[in-house]
């Protein structure tokens, strides 16, 4: 629980650093300009308001390429917030990477993961105490990996951390050995190392299995800040591309789960960031039945209650916007005149913000409804994690009631699930999305209790909404 990483500071990086001139951005799906001078967006959602630099600035981001100090600085500011996305900078050639795959008695899986690893890299197995010590060793030399062979099991935490030890290069590629890379895979990951301030790129992890079901690890089709509060809250360490200066002491290897998640917080506490870049694609073999998928999903939730310990505050399961909140309860409860007069309340809130910016108040009808929205499947996705009993009950017991509140009620049990799989998988997949979420409500419950740790359990309220709008200059 002592395990530290190095802060940017400490390697002569400043944590307030710019963006680098020549940086390209694209915007969040969800930014919106109501004015010239205003924008609307990111994760947590909030306003943006531009000083008239800040609009010059802006119109340079949109045009090409941070070329001024004041469109290095935007950069910057917009992509910790969430409103837009740094490219990757093209790369004459990739730079020296060690590759990192802990294994154990899966000499099967090892090889085709060797198999894709790019020839002539610098690769180290680390045995984790294998009792197929031969058959990992067979494939290493097919392979020519360098082997480390550990006296005893320590888990994956304990194996990244000797491979770890013994690179030498500037940049550490973490692959499992059930992980299976694309050519050039790397080519888009490392061009985010260019920045400074970048201490880990993560891919997106899919599944390699023929079941068509979403990778447990798919962290979704967006690139993303890696943050507590970010739209990718985590990545996880199937596949992961560091700087070995910023590790530190590494993984904590009393995690036998979540030692990924909470690497990474700890990077992005010192001042670090970490980048999701979800177009490079990394498969990753799962669980094929459904029960090996629910236990998977079980382990991943008991890790949460040894990470609030390590990280409080982190690790709120839901966090509401007061007056989204009273809508959606107020839909819930049937009374449409409360959500009504809460939905209004929002918007003129907003309207009240923006005085003076010649946005009118019709304008915000749509990022307070997509405020409701994101509430909704909030409140859905947590019921669905640690209250589906009671909802199973109030649906049996409102069998006979209006159809609206039965409507109500089932949005929030699909809704969730529904969106997580709408556009990418069949629909047949929200059954299998709707168990998974629920052993993983289990496992968190579990592993909460274990450690007497019930935050992660507890919804939140974020009143910081209610105060004065947040200035960019």
């Amino acid at each position: 629980m002592n395990q530290k990483v190095v802060p940017p500071e400490a390697l002569g990086v400043a944590a307030t650093l710019p963006m680098p001139t020549g940086t390209v951005v694209s915007f969040g799906h969800a930014t919106k300009e109501l004015a010239p001078n205003f924008l609307f967006g990111g994760n947590p959602a909030r306003l943006i308001w531009l000083s008239d630099k800040g609009v010059e600035a802006l119109d340079e981001l949109r045009l090409g390429p941070a070329c001024s100090p004041a469109g290095a600085n935007l950069a910057r500011r917009l992509t910790d917030a969430g409103l837009a996305h740094p490219l990757p900078h093209p790369v004459d050639r990739t730079p020296s990477v060690t590759f990192v795959v802990p294994a154990r008695n899966c000499s099967r899986h090892l090889d085709d993961c060797l198999r894709s690893l790019d020839a002539g890299k610098d690769v180290v197995v680390v045995d984790d105490h294998s009792a197929d010590a031969a058959g990992i060793e067979q494939v290493c030399i097919a392979h020519g990996a360098r082997l480390i062979r550990r006296s005893g099991s320590g888990g994956p935490a304990a194996a990244r951390n000797t491979g770890a030890a013994a690179a030498r290069t500037d940049l550490v590629a973490f692959v499992d050995s059930d992980c299976v890379v694309p050519d050039g895979w790397l080519a888009d990951l490392v061009g985010h190392f260019e920045d400074p301030l970048v201490a880990g790129v993560a891919p997106r992890i899919v599944s390699a299995t023929s079941s068509g079901l979403p990778s447990l690890l798919d962290m979704g089709q967006r690139p993303s800040r890696v943050d507590p509060r970010a739209a990718v809250p985590y990545v996880p360490t199937a596949a992961l591309v560091v700087r070995r200066d910023a590790l530190g002491d590494g993984f904590d290897e009393e995690l036998r789960y979540g030692e990924d998640v909470d690497l990474v917080w700890r990077l992005a506490a010192s001042g670090w960031r970490v980048r999701y870049e979800p177009s490079v694609l990394v498969a990753h073999r799962d669980p094929r039945s459904c029960v090996g998928r629910l236990q998977k999903r079980f382990r991943y939730g008991t890790s949460v209650g040894p990470l609030a310990v390590r990280h409080p505050g982190n690790l709120s399961h839901l966090s509401l916007q007061p007056l989204p909140a009273i809508t959606a309860i107020a839909l819930l409860a049937r009374r449409p005149r409360l959500a009504g007069a809460s939905h209004l309340a929002g918007t003129l809130l907003q309207n009240r913000r923006l005085k003076g910016a010649n946005v009118r108040w019709p304008d915000l009808v749509g990022p307070t409804a997509n405020g409701l929205y994101r509430t909704w499947l909030a409140i859905g996705r947590w019921c669905g994690w640690f209250a589906w009993p009671i909802l199973a009950i109030l649906l049996k017991r409102w069998r006979q009631s209006g159809w609206w509140r039965r409507a109500a009620l089932l949005s929030l049990i699909v809704g969730p699930p529904v969106t997580q799989v709408f556009g990418e998988h069949p629909p047949r997949h929200v059954l299998a999305a709707l168990g998974e979420e629920v052993a993983y409500g289990v496992g968190v419950a579990v592993g909460c209790v274990r450690v007497r740790q019930l935050a992660p359990l507890i919804p939140s309220i974020d009143w910081t909404t209610l105060g004065r709008r947040r200035i960019m200059k």
